[in-house]
C-alpha cells in the first residue's frame, strides 16, 4: 500500500499513567555525580597548577602552596554561597545567562552565555586529556597513544550521555565515590606520615624546580592563584542545570551545591597540606597527585587504585559539560540565539543535538592539542570567571530590587563574590595571555557575534511569517496536482489515486529528451497512457538537457504566471524497498525532483512512498 510520510506519535496506553519525566531527572546524589565531576576532578590538576608556577621560585616558592590554596578555598566558599542564591532566584536554570538576561541586559547575557559555552567545551577536552595523563603516569608505555585513548574515552562518554543524564549519573556514582574515598584516605594516611613512604613514581624523572631562585613576588603569587583557580571550574554547573533535578528542584540543587563545595574544599586543602608536609617537588612526566599517592600510600596497589580512580574520574568529569551545556543551548535556542534544533528533547530528557555538537567540537580540540593537557589548560578557567563575575553582579541588582528579608546581607555576599571573581578573571587573563589565553579573548566576541547573527536571522524570518500577529483567515484556492511519471506501474496508479483525492485538477507530467531512445520511450508511454485512459492528462515537457528537475520547475513557474490563483502541488511517487540495502539500488530521481522544485518554486511538495 502507499504511505504518505508524516510525523505521528503513538497514543499512550489507557492503563499506563502519564510519564511526567521525573524518573529521568536527578536527585541530590545523582546530581552530584552528574554535574560536579568537573569540580571534583580538578583536585588532580588544580594543586599541580599552583606547584608548577611556584616552582619558578625554587623550594622557597613551594612553601606558599598552602596559603595560595587557602585563598582559592575562600573564593570557593563565596562562590558556593552565591550560587545557592542563584539557584533559589532562578530555578529555571541558565546560571549567569539567566541572571544577566534579567538584570544586566541582552548583550551582557550573551557574553555570559558565550563564556559558559567556551568553558564547557574546554572542560571536556581538559578533563579527557588529564584523565589519560593520569593513566600514562602509571603506564608510561601508553604515552605515545594518548590521543587515540582520549578519542575513545570521549566516544564512550558521549554514548552514555545519549541515553540520558540520569543513566549517566547512575553509571558515574560508583567511580565518583571511589575517587572521593581514595583521595580522603590518601589525605588521612598522609597526615600520619612524617616523610614520604616511597618516591618510586618520580625516580628517574627530571625536576622542574628552578635553581637559585628564592624571590617570591606578588606577581608570581597572583599567577599561582590564577592557575590554581582552574580547580573552581564546574562550581556553576549545578545552577545551570536546575531543571534537570526532581521536584523540589531548587532545594535538591542547593543541597548538591553545598555538598560539592564541602568535598572540594576539604580535598584541595588536604592535598596542599601534604604537598608542604612532604616537600614535594614537581617532576616531568609524573603528576603531583601520583607523587602524593606514592608518598602517602607507597608504590603498591593503593598507588594504582589512586591512579586508576583519578584517570576514570578525570575522564568522566567531562560529563559536567554534557549535563550543563545542552540545557544552556536549549535556553539560547528558546531565545532565538541558536538554531531551534538545540531546543529539541528526545526520550529520557536528552538534548541530543547539544550532546553531539559538544562531542564533535571537543574531539576537534583534542586533535588540535594532540591529547596534551598543558596545551589546553592556559585556555581554561577564563570563561568561567567571566560568567562568575556577571552572575554575582546581576545578583546584587536582583537583591537590591527585590529587597526581601535579609537582602542587604545577600547583596553584600554577591558583591564580594563579584569583586573577587572579577579580579580573578583579570588576573587569569593577564597571566595566561601569552600562553594562549588570547584565543579566548578573540573567541568570546566572535561567539557573541554568532548569537547576534542567529537572532537577527530569526527576527527577519519571524517578521516575514507574521509571528505574533493574527494572520488572515484561510480561504479556498483552486488546487492543481502535478505527478511526474516515467512509466506505467502500480506506483503510478497509487500516485494518481492520491492526487485526485487531493486536488481539483490532476496532470501527469513526463520529461522528454531529444535522443532517439528517449523519444521512443516517451511515445510508447503516451500510447500506453491512451490505452489505459486514467482520466488524467499526460503533459510532455521537452528538455534539451539531461535534467529532470529543471523542466518540471520551469513548468511550475509557468503555471504560477498563467494561473496565479491556483495552488500547485507536486506529488512525487517513489518506490521504497523493504530492505535497507535494496534502497541503494534506487535511482534517486524523486529526491532530485523534490530538491529542484523546493529550491526554485513555491509549490507544495508531497513525496508518496510505495513500499514494495
Amino acid at each position: 500500500m502507499a504511505v504518505l510520510t508524516t510525523e505521528t506519535g503513538a497514543a499512550p496506553s489507557a492503563e499506563e499513567p502519564p510519564d511526567t519525566g521525573a524518573r529521568h531527572r536527578l536527585t541530590a546524589v545523582t546530581g552530584l555525580a552528574a554535574l560536579s565531576l568537573d569540580a571534583m576532578a580538578s583536585v588532580a590538576y588544580g594543586p599541580e597548577a599552583i606547584v608548577l608556577v611556584l616552582a619558578a621560585a625554587g623550594a622557597h616558592g613551594l612553601g606558599f602552596t598552602l596559603p595560595v590554596t587557602l585563598a582559592i578555598a575562600g573564593l570557593l566558599a563565596v562562590l558556593v554561597a552565591s550560587y545557592r542564591q542563584v539557584i533559589r532566584a532562578f530555578p529555571d536554570g541558565g546560571g549567569s545567562y539567566a541572571v544577566a538576561k534579567t538584570h544586566l541586559g541582552r548583550r551582557t547575557s550573551l557574553v555570559a552565555a558565550g563564556s559558559l559555552v567556551l568553558d564547557y567545551v574546554l572542560n571536556v577536552a581538559v578533563a579527557v586529556t588529564a584523565g589519560v595523563a593520569a593513566l600514562t603516569s602509571a603506564f608510561p608505555e601508553l604515552y605515545g597513544d594518548r590521543l587515540w585513548i582520549c578519542l575513545v574515552v570521549l566516544v564512550l562518554i558521549t554514548a552514555v550521555n545519549l541515553r540520558g543524564i540520569v543513566d549517566s549519573a547512575r553509571a558515574f556514582i560508583v567511580p565518583t565515590a571511589v575517587f572521593i574515598g581514595a583521595i580522603l584516605v590518601l589525605i588521612v594516611v598522609g597526615l600520619f606520615r612524617d616523610a614520604p613512604v616511597s618516591t618510586a613514581a618520580s625516580a628517574g624523572h627530571p625536576s622542574v624546580l628552578a635553581d637559585n631562585a628564592t624571590t617570591v613576588g606578588a606577581l608570581l603569587l597572583l599567577k599561582a592563584f590564577a592557575s590554581g583557580c582552574s580547580a573552581l571550574t564546574g562550581v556553576e554547573a549545578i545552577a545551570n542545570a536546575v531543571p534537570s533535578f526532581r521536584a523540589p528542584a531548587a532545594k535538591r540543587a542547593m543541597r548538591a551545591e553545598v555538598a560539592l563545595g564541602v568535598l572540594l574544599g576539604v580535598m584541595l586543602i588536604g592535598l596542599s597540606v601534604l604537598i608542604s608536609r612532604f616537600g614535594l617537588q614537581p617532576v616531568e612526566g609524573v603528576t603531583v597527585l601520583a607523587q602524593l599517592a606514592d608518598a602517602s600510600l607507597g608504590h603498591n596497589w593503593g598507588f594504582y587504585v589512586i591512579q586508576f580512580a583519578t584517570m576514570v574520574l578525570l575522564a568522566l568529569s567531562a560529563n559536567t559539560s554534557f549535563g550543563g551545556l545542552p540545557v544552556l543551548l536549549k535556553l539560547l535556542a528558546r531565545d532565538n540565539y541558536l538554531p531551534h534544533v538545540f531546543g529539541l528533547k528526545a526520550d529520557r530528557q536528552v538534548h541530543r543535538h547539544g550532546v553531539v555538537w559538544l562531542s564533535v567540537v571537543s574531539a576537534a580540540l583534542l586533535v588540535f592539542s594532540g591529547g596534551d593537557t598543558n596545551t589546553l589548560v592556559p585556555l581554561f578557567a577564563i570563561g568561567v570567571f567571566v560568567g562568575f563575575t556577571i552572575a554575582q553582579t546581576g545578583m546584587v541588582l536582583h537583591w537590591s530590587r527585590e529587597r526581601g528579608a535579609g537582602w542587604a546581607g545577600k547583596a553584600f555576599l554577591n558583591g564580594l563574590g563579584a569583586l573577587l571573581t572579577g579580579v580573578s578573571a583579570v588576573v587569569v587573563t593577564a597571566t595566561k595571555f601569552h600562553d594562549g589565553a588570547w584565543l579566548i579573548v578573540i573567541a568570546l566576541p566572535l561567539l557573541v557575534l554568532v548569537f547576534e547573527t542567529v537572532h537577527r536571522a530569526y527576527g527577519t524570518i519571524g517578521e516575514r511569517l507574521g509571528v505574533g500577529r493574527i494572520p488572515e483567515p484561510p480561504h479556498r484556492e483552486r488546487s492543481l496536482v502535478l505527478v511526474p511519471v516515467s512509466s506505467l506501474t502500480r506506483v503510478t496508479s497509487e500516485a494518481l489515486t492520491a492526487a485526485v483525492s487531493l486536488g481539483d485538477e490532476v496532470r501527469a507530467v513526463t520529461v522528454c529528451h531529444p535522443e532517439a531512445e528517449d523519444r521512443a520511450a516517451t511515445e510508447a508511454l503516451e500510447r500506453d497512457w491512451a490505452l489505459w485512459n486514467p482520466g488524467v492528462d499526460l503533459v510532455r515537457l521537452p528538455s534539451e538537457r539531461r535534467s529532470l528537475g529543471r523542466p518540471i520547475t520551469a513548468y511550475v513557474r509557468e503555471l504560477a504566471l498563467t494561473e496565479p490563483d491556483t495552488r500547485v502541488t507536486v506529488l512525487i511517487p517513489e518506490a521504497e524497498p523493504a530492505h535497507l540495502w535494496q534502497r541503494l539500488l534506487q535511482n534517486q530521481r524523486g529526491a532530485v525532483v523534490a530538491h529542484a522544485v523546493r529550491r526554485d518554486t513555491d509549490a507544495v511538495i508531497c513525496r508518496l512512498r510505495f513500499r514494495c
